[in-house]
């Protein structure tokens, strides 16, 4: 009797231990198995940095040089690896730097994990210095927020943080530690949490709706996937596949989407939304069955939506019910995880080819060949082309690069041509469009997964908004390749004021500084290309460096991006030039 009550004592001592609520912090995300952390040291954030130092040999922290910087690379590292993200940042300007990222992360449906420093509770409200609301300012961009003023709740808190972050349709969760919580000392014990009352991350599957949507897909003439990120993450890539080759409909996909499938799958025929593909985007408003699966119809996707698939029977795989009817009216919604849904919907399907519809989009995609996509890849006129650039990395990756872009021109470009072999392989700022998110974002990927090669593809207005990120990349001697293209202007506003303000090119074209010596003065292997016989052997420089590369190249001034839908027309009414 006695032995098994030591025995009991043993387990309630190894369990629970007496520490600081710093420490904590530091031992709650190591449960949790997050290897990696982004961040900015700060005064009210100091003593869990203090911990990590301790806990150096378990706990990588990563110091980025702007805190929005170490939102963006834990974007990265989350977009690729499919785990949460983390950053860290102290009070005042130093968690409002995070907000950007945040934002971002909460549109594009990203987990992430944000842990803010702040002020000690009896400062809170008081004006202290370094003191911001910051849950009151992040409580739009963010999926859940929390502040912490005692130490005991730090283990429930991060343990609901994580779970929030990823489970359902995952997003950013801030967490704000006060200085007094972070010292105060507990009894430490940890457990993962596994469910939250009255939150349900996943919606129960509805059998019978599956069994509609097969009917109906079965006995569509002219049906058409448009696929978006919810099948990436939700793990859901073969499912995907086995539906669409069952199938035999042509499926398209938006910009978060792509690479759920490869590039060159014969049944993937493109790019739908403003600057997609003009076989999807035309005769999106022509199929029968529109069968939408992990993507939320956003006005980018669907222009004019007075004209949108009117003539369709809409179909809606979707794991967050909010999204369900918000922008299109749907015949069929399909609650659930894309794996789940998918994988009762592909027994149900017939086999079929639909091969008279495939040949609709192959007519259309040779109009596109000859009027857009020949003059971008195999270009005649002198000055080098974005697309030419994006078609040599294409041939020496062999479509196995994990391609990283900005906003802007460059990022349409890259989204258009880039080929992928692989899943989580197109990472770029969906729904906020953020400049200066590649660089950073690059980081992270790159450190998520270094066994790939990671090519950041970013403008030149885009770059200089994050450029000290060099800085990161040199410290941490990490081979991410970056290849600025370079316009000399702010190439999208450029070309919307070309097209739509007669050529007013109001604050747009940029006076650059020599890209070369900046990456160089980092430490960067670096080198400029201005005319297309230097662009192959670059490319092959930089793609067979074993460290980090940085390649200008300088492209025509004033190229545009096309197709192209205009803001509010229909996506019928697609601009070939």
């Amino acid at each position: 009797m006695n032995t098994e009550t030591l025995k009991e004592q043993k387990v309630t001592v190894a369990t629970t231990e007496r520490i600081s609520g710093c420490e904590a912090i530091v031992r709650c995300l190591l449960e949790e198995g997050v290897d990696t952390i982004y961040g900015y040291p700060g005064g009210a954030i100091m003593p869990v940095y203090d911990e990590l130092y301790k806990y150096r040999g378990q706990l990588h922290h990563v110091l980025t040089r702007h805190e929005q910087g170490a939102a963006h690379a834990a974007q990265g590292y989350a977009r690729i690896s499919g785990k949460v993200g983390v950053a860290m940042a102290t009070s005042g300007p130093g968690a409002t730097n995070l907000i950007t990222g945040i934002a971002d992360a909460q549109i594009d449906s990203t987990p992430m994990v944000c842990i803010t420093g702040q002020v000690a509770s009896h400062l809170l409200g008081s004006d202290a210095f370094q003191e911001t609301d910051i849950i009151g300012i992040s409580t739009p961009v963010t999926k859940w927020n929390h502040q912490v003023t005692r130490a005991e709740d730090i283990p429930e808190v991060l343990a609901k943080a994580f779970y929030i972050a990823r489970s359902g349709r995952p997003g950013p969760v801030l967490i704000d530690i006060t200085k007094d919580a972070q010292f105060e000392k507990f009894d430490f014990k940890y457990k993962k949490c596994t469910g939250i009352r009255s939150y349900t991350p996943i919606p129960k599957m509805d059998l019978e709706k599956v069994k509609a949507a097969a009917e109906l897909i079965n006995s569509a003439k002219k049906p058409m996937i448009v696929w978006g990120q919810g099948v990436i993450l939700g793990q859901a890539e073969e499912e995907f596949k086995a539906v669409v080759e069952k199938s035999g409909v042509p499926s398209a996909w938006t910009i978060l989407g792509a690479s759920a499938i490869p590039t060159d799958h014969p049944l993937n025929v493109g790019m739908v939304g403003m600057h997609g593909n003009y076989a999807p985007n035309k005769l999106t408003n022509e199929c029968d069955v529109l069968i939408a699966i992990g993507m939320r119809f956003d006005d980018r996707v669907t222009g004019n939506l007075a004209t949108y698939a009117k003539q369709a029977k809409v179909i809606h795989f979707e794991i967050d019910p909010a999204e369900v009817d918000k922008n299109v009216k749907t015949d069929i919604a399909v609650l659930g995880n894309a794996k789940e849904t998918l994988a009762a919907l592909l027994p149900l399907l017939d086999q079929k080819n639909h091969e008279q519809w495939h040949d609709e989009f192959k007519k259309l995609h040779v109009v596109e060949f000859e009027k857009v996509i020949k003059k971008d890849l195999y270009p005649t006129k002198e000055g080098l082309t974005m697309g030419e650039v994006l078609k040599e990395i294409n041939e020496q990756s062999k479509g196995d690069a994990a391609i990283v872009s900005d906003v802007g021109q460059h990022q349409m470009i890259a989204c258009r041509y880039a080929k992928f072999n692989k899943s989580k392989s197109n990472i770029t700022s969906g729904g906020l469009g953020t400049m200066g998110f590649a660089l950073p974002a690059a980081i992270g990927a790159k450190m998520a997964a270094p066994e790939r090669e990671v090519v950041a593809i970013i403008g030149d207005g885009g770059f200089q908004m994050t450029i000290q990120e060099l800085g990161t990349i040199f410290q941490q001697r990490l081979p991410v390749k970056i290849v600025v293209l370079n316009n000399e202007f702010l190439g999208m506003v450029r070309q919307w004021q070309q097209l739509f303000f007669d050529k007013r090119y109001a604050s747009t074209e940029m006076i650059n500084p020599d890209f070369v010596s900046i990456a160089k003065g980092y430490y960067i292997e670096a080198k400029k290309v201005t005319k297309r016989e230097g662009l192959k052997d670059a490319v092959a420089e930089m793609m067979g460096s074993e460290g980090p590369y940085f390649l200008e190249v300088c492209v025509e001034k004033e190229d545009n991006v096309f197709p192209m839908i205009p803001t509010g027309a229909s996506v019928s009414d697609v601009r070939l030039s």
